[in-house]
């Protein structure tokens, strides 16, 4: 696996889990253990969790590779990503950590600036790295 393809298939992870949530909380389920799709929140967070962990080394290889590593403004980048990524993750795991997971905690979550703000941060780093590679 390339290390553009460790970015995407990790990107592709904490999309994913982020487009289930925000279904999974309209849902009104007060307690994941008696929702099938509770289990599938399970896997999902968990691997976004996995995804997440390692994110901001994984940036940083795929910037190496591309020689970009070494301006200025994406080493700053990879420092605020790795930031954003500690932050994100606390709030991933303490959710995930629940005994029970409703809708509404998961709406909260959803609603976290540290998950939308990572959210974004891929985003950003993913244009960049497809432009790159078509330049």
């Amino acid at each position: 696996m390339t290390a553009f393809e460790n970015i995407e298939n990790r990107c592709d992870a904490i999309e994913e889990c982020y487009e289930f949530m925000l279904a999974y909380a309209a849902q009104g389920i007060a307690d994941d253990r008696e929702s099938r799709n509770g289990t599938q929140l399970r896997e999902l967070l968990s691997r976004a969790v996995d995804a997440a962990s390692g994110l901001p080394e994984a940036y940083a290889a795929t910037l190496s590779a591309t020689h970009l590593a070494a301006q200025p403004q994406y080493k700053n980048f990879l420092d605020l990503l790795s930031a954003d990524t500690t932050k994100a993750l606390a709030a991933m795991e303490l959710v995930f950590a629940q005994p029970r997971i409703s809708s509404q905690l998961i709406d909260n979550l959803n609603a976290s600036l540290h998950v939308r703000t990572l959210l974004t941060d891929v985003f950003l780093l993913d244009e960049i790295l497809q432009l790159q590679q078509s330049a």
